[in-house]
């Protein structure tokens, strides 16, 4: 089983930006970046036309960590304070479950624990320190 927490930036609209300055700024390097418009259509959440451009998940090298990034899905509240949380990586469901279970005790879910289309199990929690993780489980779904 692997675990690893992750720094992730959600930005207001320049995330593109913001990744280039990092790249530049830590010497970085882009593995993956995929906009909102490139993500498969969810009929329940339609994407405004403005948002198509937008960053909906992207990954930098640094050294030997990595560093994560979106921009704010359109409608989301954004503010100082909330743009960084910590991404929980694993390649085990169960661990997954376990986690998230632990932190959403006194705490909110953002958004509860179910498959995705990147993801098998994934969810979004503000613990009750006021603290946002995403939990993310590797593999296929």
């Amino acid at each position: 089983m692997t675990l690893r927490l992750i720094p992730y930036l959600v930005l207001n609209g320049n995330a593109k930006e913001a990744i280039d300055f990092y790249e530049k700024a830590l010497d970085a390097t882009l593995l993956f970046s995929q906009t909102f418009g490139e993500m498969p259509e969810n009929p329940d959440f339609p994407l405004p036309a403005e948002a198509k451009d937008l960053v909906a998940h992207a990954t930098l090298k640094v050294g030997e960590s990595e560093l994560m990034f979106s921009d704010a899905f359109p409608g989301q509240p954004h503010q100082s304070g909330n743009q960084v949380t910590i991404c929980i990586s694993t390649d085990d469901k169960e661990k997954s479950k376990q986690i998230f279970e632990v932190l959403q005790q006194d705490g909110q879910v953002g958004l509860p624990l179910q498959e995705t289309h990147f993801s098998p199990s994934y969810g979004i929690v503000t613990d009750k320190y006021g603290v946002t993780f995403q939990i993310y489980t590797e593999g296929q779904h």
